[in-house]
């Protein structure tokens, strides 16, 4: 998927549905984007144990809208996020500074 602000491409991102694909995310992984769907919108925990690279973590609502950001996410350390979301976007590192990514921003997923 092609993750956009305004139009413009931010990011590709694999998108992940399933608890299986959540759990795992980017664990022992190269460096990725990913976009987590979830089914109901409420407040997520991420984790970054044995992932072994900072990340931007970017929280969606229903409508794609930023509610929350988490810039340079740390290997081995947990969030909690503080606002409901339905989305949760994993990028490279200095991705939300580079594209001045803010709250209430809207984002587009396309195929």
């Amino acid at each position: 998927m092609i993750i956009k602000k305004n139009n413009k491409p931010i990011a590709k991102a694999k998108l992940l549905t399933t608890p299986w694909q959540h759990a795992i995310g980017l664990m022992f992984s190269k460096q990725k984007n990913l976009i987590f769907k979830f089914k109901e919108e409420k407040i997520h925990s991420l984790h970054m144990f044995f992932v072994f690279y900072p990340i931007d973590t970017i929280f969606l609502n229903k409508n794609k809208e930023i509610v929350e950001l988490k810039e340079n996410f740390m290997p081995f350390t947990f969030y909690k996020a503080k606002n409901k979301a339905t989305y949760i976007l994993e990028l490279k590192r200095g991705t939300i500074n580079h594209f001045d990514l803010k709250v209430r921003n809207i984002i587009s997923l396309t195929p």
